[in-house]
């Protein structure tokens, strides 16, 4: 068992020689050879007893996943901005918009409350990612002691937005089939909304691998 930082008053998992699992959360402890005779690795790597992940004190490579994931999604929110979203035909004319473009057309149409959700959906919420991302990993890296409790609900509000974060595609789904079953025209999705996608789905994965507890370990200095 490591010895404890005096001025720390809450004992951490290492103090206490236990570490926690990955997948399952089970609680094991940190020396492998009580736990490994389950799923027993050759490479005397510690597993988890219940579920065999591998055990590790923290997420390996988490911060050079994360920002791999945050650059990809930032790249694709370039052309999911860029490029239409969605093609509608009204009484024989035709026109495509993109993210913008709807969030105008809709509120000009006096629809203000699919331009507000296309709005947080599209604009709003994904840059409170790339920016919440962003400060978490960079404070990380810097093992920074502070504000960790902010950041700790920052990490959560991330994770609770991440499940609303395909509102922007449903609404372009819900738009077309209300159009379509109207009868009043025609509307097909176009590729920007596969960037938009990939964004949602990339930005998901940056949160995922994080491992929130790298904002604690500054503390620890």
């Amino acid at each position: 068992m490591s010895a404890r930082d005096p001025v720390d008053p809450v004992p951490r998992a290492h103090h206490l020689g236990v570490v926690a699992c990955h997948d399952c959360g089970l609680v094991c402890g940190a020396d492998p050879a009580r736990h490994a005779h389950v799923h027993a690795d050759p490479a005397s790597h510690p597993h988890c007893p219940r579920c065999g992940a591998g055990l590790h004190r923290r997420r390996p490579d988490s911060i050079a996943r994360t920002w791999a994931f945050l650059v990809a999604a930032l790249i694709m929110y370039i052309p999911a901005n860029l490029y239409p979203v969605m093609n509608t035909t009204l009484l024989g004319s035709g026109a495509e918009s993109t993210i913008l473009n709807g969030v105008i057309e809709f509120w000009k149409s006096g629809s203000y409350g699919i331009a507000l959700v296309i709005f947080v959906a599209s604009v709003a919420v994904p840059c409170t990612k790339f920016l919440v991302l962003a400060i978490l990993l960079v404070m990380a890296q810097r093992r920074s002691p502070r504000a960790v409790r902010e950041r700790a609900k920052l990490y959560r509000m991330i994770e609770f937005i991440g499940y609303w974060s395909m509102l922007d595609v449903m609404v372009v789904g819900v738009t077309s089939a209300a159009i379509k079953f109207g009868a009043i025209g025609d509307a097909e999705p176009r590729i920007g909304i596969l960037f938009f996608g990939l964004v949602v789905i990339l930005t998901m994965l940056a949160a995922m691998n994080f491992d929130p507890r790298l904002n604690w370990d500054g503390q620890e200095q």
